[in-house]
């Protein structure tokens, strides 16, 4: 499977952005879908995942309350709906597929397929 994000761009603080995550050569059913995060300083940061079938939605403290991931089934996408966006959340978004249970949602090393990354820059 490939996984195409985009939505990315430059906003200011305060504002929105929603991120799409679209499937090509495979489908989301039966795993789970994540969204992740990272900087040039960092390493890759969880950001919000869900089993595609249902069930929990997990989101990191950082963005609880402020972020939203969903789904469209028909169209095989996965969102992330960013509100009330800081510049500490400028970063490149991936998501990604996999296997993940309950108790590592939040390790990149659950996830086997990504997607390329799209840029989100939040100004001050």
């Amino acid at each position: 499977v490939q996984l195409q994000a985009s939505g990315g761009g430059v906003v200011q603080a305060g504002g929105s952005l929603r991120l799409s995550c679209a499937a090509s050569g495979g489908t989301f059913s039966g795993y789970t879908m994540a969204w992740f995060r990272q900087t040039p300083e960092n390493e890759r940061e969880f950001v919000a995942s869900f089993r595609w079938s249902g069930g929990n939605t997990y989101y990191a403290d950082s963005v609880k309350g402020r972020f939203t991931i969903s789904r469209d089934i028909a169209k095989n996408t996965v969102y992330l709906q960013m509100n009330t966006l800081r510049p500490e959340d400028t970063a490149v978004y991936h998501c990604a597929r996999g296997r993940a249970i309950t108790s590592t949602v939040r390790n990149p090393g659950a996830y086997s397929s990504w997607g390329q990354g799209t840029l989100v820059t939040v100004s001050s």
